[in-house]
C-alpha cells in the first residue's frame, strides 16, 4: 500500500480514498469530515461504509461455515465441499483484482444457503443488538478511520459489532444487518434517508422483506453503485479542489477575509492620514505591517491555500487543527503553488506599499 502511495504522480480516486489506499489529506477521515461539515450529505457515505461492513460480516460468516465444515469432515471429503470452494475463491475487499467475481459467488452461496440451521442457531443476540454503524445525533466519524471522539457506544466500523456473545456470525446477524441498512437509510421516513431511484428501492425491499429474505451483499449492488457515482460526481471534486489544492477549511477562510479586510481598511486609513498630515517616509513605512497582513490573508482566502503552512507541510483538518500532509503529490502539488502564491503576494504587497510611502505627502 506505501509502495503505491509514494510512485502515485496524480491525485487519488475515490474508490482508492473509500478502500483507505491514501493518507492525509486526501484519506477517508478527511473526506469524512468534508461530507459532514461542507457537503452536509455524510448519510451518503456513511450507507456506502455500512454496505461494505455488512459484506465484511458476510465473508466472517462464511469463514465460520468453512471451519465448521472442516472439522466435521473427513480428510479425504475436505475438498469437496462447497463452502470450502467459496471461502477460497473470494477476494479479501473491494481493492482485490478478483473483487468483483468473488463476491458474487459469495452471495450465491448465501442465497443458496438459505440460512442452513445445521450451522446457523436460531437464537443469536446479534440480531437483537442496535445498529452498531448509526452514529447518534452529532454523526462523530467511525473509530475505524478517525482519531478523535470515540466515546459514542454505537460508533463502530467493526464487522464483529454485529456479532453474538461467542464473537462468530450467524445467518441472523447477516439478516439484522441487511434490515438495519434498509431501516436506516432506504425507506421513506428513515432516520438518515437517503434519495436513490424507487426502481432500487423497491428491488432491494422486495429482495429483503419478500419470500426471499435475502441477506447477501449482492443485493445492495445497484444502491451501493449509485451513491458511489452521486458522491464521485458530486462532492469529490470538491473535496479534491479543497484538500488537494487547498489546506484552510471555510471557517478559517472566512475569519481571514474578515481580518484581511479590517487591515486593509486600517492601512488605507492610516495611509491618507500620514500623506495628508505631510510625515516623512520614514514614518510612513509602519504602513507595511497592516498591508502585509491584509494582503496575506486576503490571498489565504481567495486561493484556499496558506502558503506558509503549506511549505511547514501541514494542512488543516478543522477549525485550528492542523495534521501532516502524508500524500506525496499533494505535497509537491501545494508546495508549488504556495511558491507562485508568496512571490505574486510579494509583488502586490511591494507595490502598494511603495505607493503609499513614496508618494508625495500634502499637508491640509
Amino acid at each position: 500500500m506505501y509502495g503505491e502511495q509514494t510512485v502515485r504522480n496524480r491525485f487519488p480516486t475515490l474508490f482508492e480514498v473509500l478502500s483507505r489506499k491514501t493518507v492525509a489529506p486526501l484519506d477517508l477521515f478527511s473526506f469524512y469530515i468534508y461530507m459532514r461539515d461542507q457537503q452536509r450529505s455524510v448519510d451518503y457515505l456513511d450507507f456506502w461504509l455500512d454496505v461494505s461492513q455488512h459484506l465484511q460480516l458476510c465473508r466472517l460468516y462464511v469463514r465460520r461455515l468453512h471451519r465448521s465444515v472442516i472439522e466435521d469432515t473427513p480428510e479425504a471429503d475436505k475438498n469437496s465441499k462447497r463452502s470450502s470452494y467459496v471461502l477460497d475463491n473470494t477476494g479479501e475487499g473491494p481493492s482485490n483484482e478478483k473483487g468483483n467475481v468473488s463476491d458474487q459467488r459469495l452471495s450465491a452461496f448465501l442465497r443458496s444457503d438459505n440460512g442452513s440451521r445445521h450451522h446457523s442457531p436460531q437464537n443469536s443476540q446479534g440480531s437483537n443488538q442496535s445498529n452498531p454503524t448509526t452514529p447518534g445525533p452529532e454523526r462523530h466519524p467511525r473509530p475505524s478511520f478517525m482519531t478523535l471522539d470515540t466515546s459514542s457506544p454505537n460508533d463502530s466500523s467493526s464487522p464483529g459489532q454485529h456479532l453474538s456473545t461467542d464473537n462468530q456470525p450467524r445467518r441472523e446477524d447477516l439478516r439484522a444487518s441487511a434490515e438495519k441498512i434498509l431501516y436506516t437509510y432506504l425507506l421513506p421516513g428513515s432516520e438518515r434517508e437517503i434519495i436513490i431511484p424507487q426502481s432500487i428501492l423497491h428491488d432491494v425491499q422486495d429482495h429483503i422483506e419478500g419470500p426471499e429474505q435475502r441477506s447477501d451483499p449482492e443485493l445492495f449492488d445497484q444502491a451501493k453503485d449509485y451513491v458511489f457515482q452521486a458522491m464521485e460526481r458530486d462532492a469529490f471534486p470538491g473535496f479534491l479542489q479543497s484538500k488537494g489544492l487547498g489546506n484552510l477549511v471555510p471557517q478559517s477562510m472566512m475569519i481571514r477575509l474578515i481580518i484581511g479586510l479590517i487591515s486593509f481598511f486600517g492601512a488605507f486609513w492610516a495611509a491618507f492620514i500620514l500623506i495628508f498630515l505631510n510625515k516623512s517616509r520614514t514614518t510612513r513605512c509602519w504602513l507595511i505591517l497592516p498591508f502585509t497582513v491584509g494582503i496575506y490573508f486576503v490571498f489565504t482566502h481567495q486561493y484556499m491555500l496558506d502558503p506558509i503552512l503549506a511549505l511547514l507541510g501541514f494542512s488543516e483538518y478543522t477549525l485550528m487543527d492542523f495534521n501532516k500532509i502524508r500524500e506525496p503529490f499533494v505535497r509537491k502539488t501545494l508546495n508549488a503553488r504556495s511558491i507562485t502564491m508568496l512571490l505574486l503576494f510579494l509583488i502586490v504587497d511591494a507595490a502598494v506599499c511603495s505607493l503609499f510611502i513614496f508618494v508625495p505627502g500634502k499637508r491640509l
